[in-house]
């Protein structure tokens, strides 16, 4: 007669550090990081203090990590999979876009940008979360930059794409806190049609009507 093994933890085969940046993503999301206490983050972990102190000397510490993780997979999760699906610059930029479309739609408008939902909740004084807030606005701006650069015969004569590509950032973030808000999708397509219509008269050339969205899955 055969022996059945003994059932496995699923969560104990995740290294305790993957664990506590998973956990403490997912309640820095779902209930803010000021409100995230120790015991909740350390119960959803499946992690004790004294391992937790092992990998971070604080909850900062692991503020600064889960935002130098966010930092790390922006290409692979957010601009990548956008950019594959098409060839024309100034339309792989509406793609981005619209990955953010579908986030919000599958989430029935509960989905918001959490670099911009710590960027609004952590104390001014916590300059390191800042700054790293910050290197993930540029590093995201910087991905536009590039498709509006390869562009650039598009524009007028020394004009800004740096400005331009903030603008973008500006519509993204204020379209999907408008629509999280209102849980309707419209602000945030009012928002980028308003974009489409600036680039059409910046350039003088049509973009599409529609933003496509990115195939279902890609991206966070």
């Amino acid at each position: 007669m055969s022996r059945s093994r003994p059932a496995t933890n699923p969560a104990k085969t995740i290294p305790t550090r993957s664990r506590l940046l998973e956990s403490a993503r997912d309640l820095f999301w779902e209930k803010g990081y000021a409100a995230t206490g120790m015991a909740e983050l350390l119960s959803r972990a499946q992690a004790n203090s004294g391992s937790f102190y092992h990998f971070f000397d604080s909850k900062e510490a692991l503020l600064l990590a889960v935002l130098d993780g966010y930092l790390e997979g922006l290409d692979s999760a957010v601009i990548r999979p956008a950019l594959a699906r098409h060839r024309d610059p100034i339309e792989r930029v509406f793609a981005i876009l619209g990955g953010y479309r579908d986030r919000l739609l599958s989430t029935e408008c509960t989905y918001g940008c959490p670099i911009g939902r710590l960027a609004l909740e952590v104390d001014p004084e916590v300059l390191p979360a800042h700054q790293r807030i910050a290197a993930n606005f540029r590093s995201w701006t910087g991905a536009i930059r590039k498709c509006l650069e390869q562009a650039r015969d598009r524009f007028p004569a020394h004009f800004d794409l740096d400005a331009l590509a903030v603008f973008v950032l500006s519509t993204m973030e204020g379209g999907v806190m408008q629509s999280r808000s209102c849980r309707n999708i419209k602000p945030f397509d009012q928002s980028v049609a308003q974009l489409r219509q600036y680039f059409v008269l910046i350039t003088g050339r049509t973009t599409k009507n529609k933003i496509e969205p990115i195939r279902k899955g890609a991206g966070n």
